[in-house]
């Protein structure tokens, strides 16, 4: 009976769509607590005349990522993708692939690829969706000559943990999406406002 009755009320909160899970709330707003107290301004402070590729990162490459490259190129902008616990030639997810078509963006063809496979080259800005993800590349990639930067930074409003949306409600893949499309635009007059060719 009390979980009938608590569900609407999660419901008009909007939880579930805005942010996922209680769970993706709860880390947004660590994420943004860190922001502000400074921690996180290593992976805001990129080197614009040292960036030639975006690279999008997420876990398993599926959703994600995916479509942060795909969007990013649609922009015009260099990009490819990867995930830190995947395996390769997974194809997007089927939830993925629906809400991107909705915004026009074609997901088909998309294989995942990871770590091991992926060839990093100088100019590679890595973009995370998360805090852990954007320390677990400086742990494991802090010797390649890429650079670090956490995605929802460059978002409208600014969103520090773009939660992952895999098996979650269709409205959240796209509120996910949005905040996605928000943060290439940011890249993108970030990369247009450093002059010459991208």
């Amino acid at each position: 009976m009390a979980q009938t009755a608590t569900a609407p009320n999660r419901d008009l909160l909007g939880i579930r769509a805005r942010f996922g899970t209680a769970r993706g709330l709860v880390r947004l707003l660590l994420a943004e607590a860190e922001h502000r107290a400074g921690r996180l301004a290593e992976f805001h402070a990129i080197d614009w005349k040292r960036v030639d590729r975006l690279v999008f990162v997420c876990a398993g490459n599926i959703c994600r990522s995916p479509y942060g490259e795909r969007r990013a190129r649609m922009s015009g902008l260099p990009a490819a993708s990867l995930g830190l616990s995947t395996h390769c030639g997974q194809p997007a997810n089927q939830w993925a692939a629906m809400t991107a078509r909705k915004r026009g963006v074609d997901l088909s063809g998309h294989a995942s690829c990871d770590t091991a496979s992926f060839e990093f080259r100088d100019g590679d800005l890595l973009l995370g969706m998360e805090v852990r993800h954007v320390r677990e590349m400086r742990r494991r990639f802090g010797g390649l000559p890429c650079q670090i930067g956490l995605l929802g930074l460059w978002s409208t409003p600014r969103r520090a943990h773009i939660h992952d949306p895999f098996s979650l409600d269709a409205a959240y893949f796209d509120t996910c999406f949005a905040v996605i499309d928000s943060a290439v635009e940011g890249l993108a007059r970030r990369m247009g406002a450093r002059g010459g060719d991208v």
